[in-house]
């Protein structure tokens, strides 16, 4: 599935009967998941955040400029934050399976909609840009919504899209196509804006001007500003005060998480912040983030703790929240805040109670069966792995291992994660195939959707089995290395991770019996057979070396 998160900033945070009414305008549009709506009193600004197909989250997109357009007079506007529009700044972000090009194509085509049918100046920005200085939002924004009928009058800053002349009402809109941003704030113990923004001039990419002893600013031969980077590539930042917050924030944008991650720009900050004198009480997620960041925070703070960092998603996503303070100005929920918890389909049966599951399991229902059983049985020998690893890293004497430790225990919770997804999706898969089962026999699309159906139910058993091998080795490696009062830990993995793929190969085996494509019924038992070949092989040779040892300390 291709999906684009579309993430517009609108200039009204203060009336919940507008910023309301230009979320439902976007969420009315079949096909798009509204995630959330953050708006902000003093910045006078609302993030709005949705996801969905290509074509809907355009229309989406629309529709929300539309209504944005009509309720928002920008006349009348004052905030904190920097603004060139009644609907500022429409981004497309690609999430999965979408090229950044496509998501510049769905800009432009936005672009020119909203400057033909709404008659609103527009600018390209980033990655669906027209010029070179067109490229940063801070450059198209510069001057801003007062400045805008002077910009206009510049040839240089002809619109992509619509008037070239000044709309009083609704300003303009820049529209692009960007990689995922995340608006970030870091909280200070000061009201004084002033010394918020030397820790942003001094975390923040572009810097600061420079300035002579006379603290003028110093000139280059063409006569401009001469400036000094800052610390933090992919950065931007600027101090504000939020009242309603009772302190002055760094209020950040980050550009590119791959080269400055969301710890680092906290960590720095409250260097900085410690250098002037002042101290980072928390911070402050704006709108949504890839669980990803949180994860990578998490595993960072644990490892600086010096604690093992291969433990449950759960308790990477806490230690994330609780040492970045990202609760302290407004709550934060992972399961609101988190794009992939929001997204996330239900799964009955790993949320079950073990009494519950295991009640289910002995029912009449044919499902969940040994399909969810075997994908049950190596989620539990990769936790057994990681446990093992876990216990080892925090005793005295395995301080040089803990690099190991550590990545057999990431690895581990990995495969144990996917395959508790397995439990549910086995499942799903055997009641797909039962659907196809039912159509009438005379339906010509049967035949297909069989064979496409049988697949699938053969290929959630078979990618459980294919992690098997690997989860006995993660077993038997930690049996080697780790904690020896935990041996028979170790031991139950593998054997647990034999048993689960040895039910997966029989799960495979008679999907595949209903498969009448007698080309794809080999090509996926090769695979099968392999897998089970070097699940059976593993697991001798970690049996035999683990008896060894528990036999040998009798």
């Amino acid at each position: 599935m291709k999906l684009v998160e579309c993430v517009p900033n609108i200039s009204d945070g203060r009336r919940p009967e507008v910023y309301n009414a230009v979320a439902a305008a976007a969420a009315s549009v079949s096909g798009v998941t509204l995630l959330n709506v953050d708006p902000g009193a003093d910045t006078n600004r609302t993030v709005i955040t949705f996801v969905g197909d290509p074509e809907s989250v355009l229309e989406a997109a629309f529709r929300l400029t539309q209504k944005g357009v009509e309720m928002i007079d920008m006349t009348t506007h004052r905030g904190a934050h920097p603004r060139i529009g009644a609907v500022d700044v429409v981004p497309f972000i690609p999430v999965a399976n979408v090229t950044m090009e496509e998501c510049a194509d769905l800009a432009r085509r936005l672009g020119e909609r909203i400057g033909k049918e709404l008659g609103v100046p527009v600018y390209l920005y980033e990655h669906a840009c027209s010029a070179p200085h067109r490229r940063n939002l801070a450059d198209i924004r510069e001057g801003e919504y007062e400045g805008c009928e002077r910009k206009l009058q510049d040839p240089s800053w002809k619109p992509d899209y619509g008037p070239m002349q000044f709309v009083p009402r609704s300003g303009a809109t820049v529209v692009g196509a960007r990689k995922f941003l995340v608006a970030y704030n870091v909280n200070l113990n000061t009201l004084d804006k002033r010394l918020a923004n030397r820790v942003a001039f001094d975390i923040r990419e572009r810097g600061r001007m420079k300035r002579n002893a006379n603290d003028q600013p110093v000139l280059d031969a063409k006569g401009e500003p001469v400036w000094e980077p800052g610390i933090l590539k992919a950065v931007k930042a600027v101090g504000w005060v939020i009242p309603e917050f009772g302190c002055a924030q760094v209020s950040i944008n980050l550009t590119d998480l791959d080269v400055t991650p969301l710890h680092v720009v906290f960590d720095t900050c409250d260097e900085r912040a410690r250098e002037r004198g002042l101290r980072v009480t928390g911070s402050e997620i704006v709108g949504l983030v890839p669980r990803q960041v949180l994860l990578d925070s998490g595993r960072h703070y644990l490892e600086k703790m010096g604690r093992p960092t291969g433990v449950p998603e759960s308790a990477l996503v806490h230690a994330a929240i609780r040492t970045l303070g990202l609760s302290e100005v407004k709550e934060f929920d992972p399961k609101e805040r988190v794009i992939e918890y929001r997204l996330a389909t239900p799964a009955p049966l790993a949320s079950m109670s073990l009494r519950e599951f295991t009640d289910e399991l002995s029912s009449e229902s044919p499902a969940p069966g040994g399909g969810s059983v075997s994908a049950l049985a190596a989620s539990m020998a990769a936790g057994l792995a990681s446990m093992v690893a876990v216990l080892s890293h925090t005793k005295k004497g395995f301080e040089s291992k803990q690099s190991d430790l550590d990545r057999i225990a990431v690895r581990a919770q990995e495969l144990k994660d996917r395959m508790l997804a397995a439990v549910d999706a086995d499942t799903a898969a055997f009641d797909a195939l039962l659907d196809v089962m039912r159509m009438p026999k005379d339906n010509p699309a049967r035949e297909a959707a069989l064979a496409d159906a049988t697949v699938a139910a053969a290929e959630v058993p078979l990618g459980v089995l294919e992690a098997c091998p690997e989860i006995v080795e993660l077993n038997r490696e930690i049996a080697r290395i780790g904690l020896q009062a935990s041996l028979s830990d170790a031991g139950v993995g593998a054997q647990m991770a034999r048993a689960g793929g040895a039910g997966a190969y029989q799960n495979v085996c008679i999907n595949l019996g209903g498969l009448t494509d007698a080309a794809r019924r080999a090509a996926l038992l090769a695979r099968a057979d392999a897998a089970w070949a070097a699940a059976k092989s593993a697991h001798a040779e970690a049996e035999r070396e683990i008896l060894e040892k528990l036999r040998g300390s009798l």
